[in-house]
């Protein structure tokens, strides 16, 4: 017992008595004034350049020790002799105390001509602005402060490369307004306390993978003209690049970062690569330029994500990224080639929203596939539906249904993998030896998904990206099934082409206004031109121009909407010109080939109900007048000798076609050929499809008017 006090009170005056250099617990010996003194004096040579070496020491920096004076002044001495760019390696140390690199650093004057030669262009070009922009903050604030002129502005330039290669640094590490020449590799750094690089230039790569920081990263306004590697980094309280620029690639992959996170203002022009990073803070990109593709690809936010008046170039790739709180796109910018591509994204409906500029947000979604996103999709439209951005989720309803169409069309067209021959396979897109392995495979083992062709030796992505629209994997339909896949392919075709499935009022209203005018001059020319012989039955010349002007009117606005709102404009002109010319020809060509001989031959087809003029909504009535003769005496057969008749057989397009018209102009009864009935009766089927069609569309694009269908 005796014994074991004595060895505590040893150790323990030991402990006081231990100068404040000593060894700290890594084990890890201190750097004496002498060792530096040495190692400045004896440096290394590594890659054919100088190298200082200060690896595996304790450097103690802080400011009760004798070392940190003469510590900053023999290096900076040493690093700063001319001709020469030396190595700082401090890798697998501990720096004790703040590290401030502009003790370190050159100081040269701003303005000279000193620092041109060490620049490269685009780092002079930098150099530039900063000099006109201190020139211009010297000048205001003599202007307003009536100061005397202050003395010239100075910047502090880190020529050699700095190594510190998973070194711990105790206390702050300073490098605020610098210029760095050299690279500034950090891999495994860990910072306990804050990292200041606001107004930093660097001109060689910066390479922190797996830096630990523990406390806040400043890095305001500063520039990094080459390649930025922090990925597998973690920032625990936050980092701060506000107003930055990043002129080439940015790497954060697999970075976990939390507390204040402000990128606000950033300029991109290179690639932001994100992906498999861990948010635990509100990630702030306001007002951020991307001139380069954006990658959150399987992140994962815990916290808000604002990207509110950001400017896009380029995708944005949000691939099976994970949104745990909302996502703010407001007032966000993109360019024509820019989206998001948002496949495999998870969000919940009821914890996350997903906002942005009503009208325009909803535009900018991309999914390749139906397969596996048809959840997303879902949640994507109530989502819109919820904030009453009702646009925004009707163009997601339309994507949708445009993959599920172009889904059903590679089951109808689709290359069999586990039935195609090597010859079709190779039409298809593989190559000889590609497809003669899948078809080796097969043999053994059948494909289940048209994913499993990656597994094949030989084929890789870019083949699989080429065949994926084109192949399938599953078992051939009968022919019962492929006949019912084919009708609703083409029923759905037609919603898309011709109405963006019930989500463009004006597409189909463009469609109304096309289809009208046609049958109008259709039922104009059946009913006035009659015959030749022997006597002539022909309209005037007058009518006709005021029909052929009034029409062609109607037909131009109809043509104008199709090709401004139509995604496939040719598609829904050919979708609309075979659902209103050929049936139509067919029978006015049999018409006038078979000729018209029957009673009432110098009156009209067509008969208007002379009690009443007014608008009316006939949804629900027939084309023909009611066969009561109470009813009957109320119909006069429209007058063929008014210069306005040639309305007449525009009102009855209308109330055919649209169900709406100022006057109620039918079709007689009596002494009508068939050929004319059937036209009418054809005209009236579409027009009743028609009319079904703008009601659903309404509903869906007018807030309010059936929420029952949404849900």
């Amino acid at each position: 017992m005796l014994l074991s006090a004595t060895l505590f009170l040893s150790m323990t005056a030991l402990a006081w008595a231990a100068p404040a250099g000593a060894a700290v617990p890594n084990g890890h010996p201190p750097l004496t004034l002498d060792m530096l003194r040495q190692r400045l004096a004896n440096p290394m040579q590594r890659e054919g350049r100088v190298a200082f070496d200060l690896r595996n020491f304790t450097i103690d920096l802080r400011a009760d020790s004798a070392l940190t004076a003469n510590f900053y002044r023999l290096l900076s001495s040493a690093l700063q002799k001319p001709a020469t760019t030396p190595v700082l390696d401090i890798s697998y140390a501990t720096v004790l105390g703040d590290f401030d690199l502009q003790r370190l650093g050159q100081r040269e004057p701003l303005f000279g001509d000193t620092l041109a030669p060490l620049l490269d262009a685009e780092g002079q070009a930098q150099l530039r602005r900063d000099r006109q922009r201190l020139a211009q903050l010297s000048r205001l604030s003599q202007s307003l402060l009536i100061q005397a002129d202050s003395p010239p502005q100075q910047i502090y330039l880190f020529k050699g490369p700095l190594i510190a290669v998973q070194t711990r640094f105790s206390g702050a590490v300073v490098g605020n307004e610098i210029y760095f020449l050299g690279r500034f590799l950090a891999q495994g750094a860990m910072f306990e306390q804050g990292v200041y690089l606001s107004g930093a230039r660097f001109n060689r790569e910066l390479n922190l993978v797996g830096a630990d920081f523990r406390q806040g990263v400043q890095a305001k306004s500063t520039i990094f003209f080459a390649p930025v590697r922090l990925d597998q980094s973690r920032f625990r309280n936050g980092l701060t690049v506000q107003g930055a620029e990043f002129k080439v690639n940015a790497n954060f992959s697999g970075a976990q970062l939390a507390g204040d996170l402000n990128f606000s203002r950033v300029q991109w022009q290179g690639t932001a690569d994100f992906a498999r990073t861990l948010w635990e803070g509100t990630a702030f990109f306001l007002r951020g330029s991307f001139s380069q593709a954006l990658f959150f690809t399987e992140a994962r936010f815990e916290a808000p994500l604002i990207l509110r008046q950001a400017r896009f170039s380029q995708p944005v790739n949000l691939r099976n990224a994970m949104l745990n709180r909302e996502a703010d796109f407001g007032d966000a910018l993109f360019q024509p080639q820019a989206y998001l591509n948002v496949a495999g994204l998870e969000f919940s409906i009821e914890q996350t929203q997903i906002l942005g500029t009503p009208g325009k947000i909803g535009r900018v979604f991309s999914v390749s596939q139906l397969r596996g996103n048809e959840t997303l999709l879902r949640n994507l439209e109530r989502n819109f539906r919820r904030l009453e951005q009702i646009s925004d989720a009707n163009h997601i309803a339309y994507t949708a249904e445009r993959l599920r169409l172009k889904d059903w069309r590679r089951r109808l067209l689709g290359m069999n993998l586990n039935s195609a021959s090597v010859r079709a396979l190779t039409q298809t897109g593989f190559t000889t030896a590609q497809a003669q392995a899948i078809a080796a495979r097969r043999l053994t083992q059948p494909f289940l998904s048209v994913d499993d062709v990656l597994n094949v030796e030989g084929v890789d992505l870019a083949a699989y990206v080429k065949v994926k629209d084109h192949v399938l994997a599953r078992n051939s339909y009968s022919v019962l099934n492929r006949v019912n896949l084919a009708l609703r392919w083409l029923g759905l075709s037609e919603l898309i082409v011709l109405s963006h499935y019930g989500t463009s009022f004006g597409l189909i209203f463009g469609v109304g206004l096309v289809a009208i005018p046609v049958f109008t001059l259709m039922f104009w020319f059946v009913d006035r031109y009659r015959r030749r012989v022997p006597s002539p039955i022909l309209p005037p010349l007058a009518e006709g121009l005021w029909l052929a002007g009034s029409c062609g009117l109607l037909l131009l606005l109809g043509l104008s909407n199709l090709l401004r709102l139509a995604d496939y404009p040719w598609l829904t002109l050919v979708s609309l010109g075979m659902l209103i010319f050929p049936v139509p020809l067919v029978l006015i060509g049999l018409l006038l080939r078979q000729g018209r001989f029957h009673d009432l031959m110098e009156e009209s087809y067509f008969v208007e109900d002379g009690s009443l003029r007014q608008l009316r909504l006939l949804i629900a009535r027939l084309p023909i007048i009611p066969k009561f003769p109470f009813f009957r005496d109320r119909y006069t057969p429209i007058l063929l000798n008014r210069r306005w008749n040639w309305l007449n057989y525009l009102d009855f397009s209308l109330n055919n076609w649209l169900k709406f018209g100022f006057n109620d102009v039918r079709l007689r009864d009596q002494h009508v050929p068939g050929l004319i009935s059937a036209l009418v009766w054809y005209q009236w089927g579409l027009g009743l499809l028609y009319a079904a069609l703008l009601l659903w569309t309404l509903s869906r694009t007018i807030p309010g008017l059936n929420l029952l269908l949404y849900f």
